[in-house]
């Protein structure tokens, strides 16, 4: 094996094993002073030893190669082999060695810095002594004064492995206390406070850390991490808009700035600030895919097309998703053949399923059912893909009015997986157009026996009662309690305003179904929001809204019926 290799295989092997990035060690290449040796001659012995050592580890025995470095480290005190000992043990995954041999390279290269955090890596990554990890940072700290900032950055790192997180943020306290003139040891009482669960005493130790260092990107940066984290995400905006504005060239805190926009939901803006940075690297290609991603949130495909194909062509590694996204912009636009162009280059994969469901809904909307449904009857032995398979097929059914087929298709997987909710769900759905009532709310009360959170069984059945005026007060109760679940659905909140009108509320009626509508304008809401308005005496707005809904959704039975007997002459 190559020496170089072999090197770095053994300190990614560390990096690993301590939680630690691979760059979290240097590889340091230069050997200890020479007056910091052993003063000792190389055997024949210890020469055999030494590649011995090596041929085990070269043949896989990397058990043997660790305890024969050791062995050796002990006895010669020799830091580099104690060094090599100690990689070694760790890339064996054997603990006390790589504890015993990291001791003695940190007694005989003292000035290492390297061997000291690599100690209280070790010694804490597996349950040692608390107060020896602590005199090994303290050590490594103190004695390194011009890379004081950069241990006090790495404290957490070093000991991240530690379970107890309340015990590591009082060690990073006690370690902190002489050096809280530099901002770095406010940060490394931040990030302990925030891996502890202690947002607000973090928050006031960054804020420390800023005090001392206003403009400091990576302290600003963990400020917004931290109010995003607990919610303040207006607040986590402003603090890197106004570090933007001090510094515009600054392109790590204008990604931040960005991406809490993102996280406040201002799309719009969050788009703005993505394209201000593509504009300065017209190449990158996650900056091309995060303002396609944005453009798509937006309704604006226009832009989102091209940004996707430049992205794709710069080799974005979310490739599949890519295509994904090219082939739903292609069905918007009502080019099916395209459309399924791009879902059939999706690769077997996280994303395969969706594009073949998608090219086949596509076959269906263009009539060719039965090439469609062939696409999904490959034979497969993943339950949850076959599953995904057989509701899609059904729903292509349903849509092509062959209701009856779609029951019957779903009734024979439930033969196969009574217990399954989507199935129940899904049939119950389907015996509902098939006037099968009974069927209906048996299949959707299973489908809540057996998953209390499923807001829209609870919202279906309770829909089912208040539309045909029985059991109004369970109906209420399970809309509520769907609405519970998924408090910003439009669709349940339409449920909700129908059930109180159904009972008489009309003010609760037409709150709920006016904030359904202001959220979804569907025309089965329309219809409900229409009628309610009429109700209450307001009959131009009531004919206003039918009209508008119906220029828009002529083919709708509920909203037409709806218009015909509040507006008939």
């Amino acid at each position: 094996m190559n020496r170089t290799i072999a090197r770095r295989l053994a300190h990614l092997g560390t990096a690993l094993l301590l939680g630690l990035s691979p760059g979290a060690f240097a590889l340091a290449e230069d050997a200890p002073p020479a007056s910091t040796l052993p003063a000792q001659e190389l055997t024949s012995q210890t020469l055999y030893r030494f590649l011995l050592a090596e041929i085990a580890g070269a043949r896989g025995q990397i058990g043997l190669a660790a305890q024969l470095y050791l062995e050796l480290a002990r006895d010669t005190r020799d830091p580099r082999i104690a060094r090599r000992a100690a990689e070694v043990a760790l890339f064996a995954r054997n603990a006390d060695m790589a504890a015993e041999a990291a001791r003695i390279w940190s007694e005989t290269d003292p000035d290492s810095e390297e061997a000291k955090h690599l100690l209280a890596g070790v010694v804490s990554a597996h349950g040692g002594r608390l107060e020896d990890v602590q005199i090994q940072l303290a050590r490594a700290l103190a004695q390194a004064p011009a890379n004081l900032d950069a241990n006090l950055m790495g404290l957490n790192r070093a000991l991240s492995r530690m379970e107890d997180k309340a015990a590591v943020q009082a060690m990073v306290i006690r370690l902190t206390e002489p050096y809280l003139e530099h901002p770095e040891a406010h940060f490394a009482r931040a990030q302990s406070a925030a891996i502890a669960g202690s947002p607000m005493e973090s928050l006031t130790a960054i804020n420390a850390a800023l005090l001392l260092r206003p403009d400091w990107e990576t302290g600003l940066l963990f400020k917004a991490q931290l109010l995003l984290q607990t919610g303040a995400h207006t607040e986590a905006s402003k603090l890197l808009q106004e570090a933007v504005a001090r510094q515009p060239d600054n392109r790590n805190l204008r990604l931040g700035y960005a991406r809490s926009l993102i996280a406040a939901k201002q799309f719009k803006a969050a788009r703005t600030e993505f394209m201000a940075l593509l504009d300065s690297a017209p190449g990158d290609r996650d900056l091309l895919y995060s303002v396609a991603l944005l453009s798509l949130q937006l309704d604006d495909p226009v832009m989102a097309e091209p940004l996707l194909t430049r992205a794709l062509e710069a080799g974005h590694p979310e490739a599949d998703a890519i295509r994904l996204h090219l082939g739903q912009i292609a069905e918007q636009r009502k080019d099916g053949a395209a459309a399924r162009k791009w879902f059939e280059s999706v690769a077997p994969g996280a994303h395969y399923a969706e594009a073949r469901i998608r090219s086949a809904h596509s076959l269906a909307r263009e009539g060719k059912l039965d090439e469609a449904r062939s696409l999904l009857q490959t034979p497969t032995e993943d339950a949850s893909l076959s599953r995904r398979y057989r509701l899609a097929e059904a729903q292509m059914l349903r849509d092509a009015g062959r209701t009856e087929e779609a029951f019957d298709l779903i009734d024979e997987a439930l033969l196969q997986a009574p217990d399954d909710a989507d199935l129940l769900y899904e049939s119950a759905m389907l015996a509902e157009r098939l006037d099968r009532l009974e069927v209906m709310e048996g299949r959707l009360r299973k489908v809540i026996a057996l998953t209390p959170d499923h807001a829209h069984a609870k919202n279906a059945l309770g829909y089912s009662f208040a539309d045909r005026g029985i059991n109004l007060e369970e109906a209420e109760k399970l809309i509520a309690s769907a609405h519970e679940l998924a408090p910003d659905d439009a669709f349940i909140l339409d449920s909700l305003g129908w059930v109180n009108f159904r009972r008489g509320n009309n003010e609760a009626a037409l709150a709920h179904l006016q904030r359904a509508y202001a959220m979804r304008p569907d025309p089965e809401i329309a219809a409900h929001l229409g009628d309610v308005l009429w109700t209450l005496g307001r009959h131009d707005e009531a004919a206003t809204l039918l009209d508008d809904a119906l220029a828009g959704h002529p083919d709708n039975e509920t909203l037409r019926n709806t218009a015909l007997r509040l507006l008939k002459p």
